[in-house]
């Protein structure tokens, strides 16, 4: 079976073209349920450099599908057989201003649009940039 990965090495994923705010901005719960954007913020900005983001991405799915423990392994390796979107498609990228730093091991941080040091990755040339998605087609 064949394993399908959404990590990158040495990386800089910067918020898209049209997203919405000058600041990494904390995504809001929904009515006291934590949104996608809220628990990968959580886990990212709480463990930076801890987990990768295949890590992340299963976190996010064990929590939303309530999983126990046991589970984990199986149902990883389900998921990542096939394709998963990465998180040039979260929306920290995409709406509320946040880059993602993947290191040379591939664990990943957030930085705030407005920090000194996404604007260093941005301009580092031993560091691949990448673009998020953007929200909306463009015109």
């Amino acid at each position: 079976m064949k394993i399908h990965t959404t990590n990158y090495i040495n990386t800089f994923i910067f918020v898209a073209d049209d997203c919405p705010t000058i600041v990494g901005q904390t995504p809001p719960q929904k009515d006291n349920l934590k949104s996608i954007a809220y628990i990968q913020f959580e886990i990212i900005r709480n463990s930076p450099y801890k987990y990768n983001s295949d890590d992340v991405i299963f976190m996010v799915y064990a929590y939303r599908k309530d999983l126990i423990e046991e589970e984990f392994d199986k149902v990883r390796t389900d998921l990542f057989s096939k394709g998963q979107a990465c998180l040039r498609s979260s929306p920290l990228t995409k709406r509320y201003g946040w880059g993602i730093h993947f290191n040379n091991e591939g664990k990943i941080a957030l930085f705030g649009i407005e920090s000194e040091e996404y604007h260093k990755f941005i301009v580092d040339p031993k560091v691949t940039k990448i673009k998020a998605m953007r929200s909306s087609k463009e015109k």
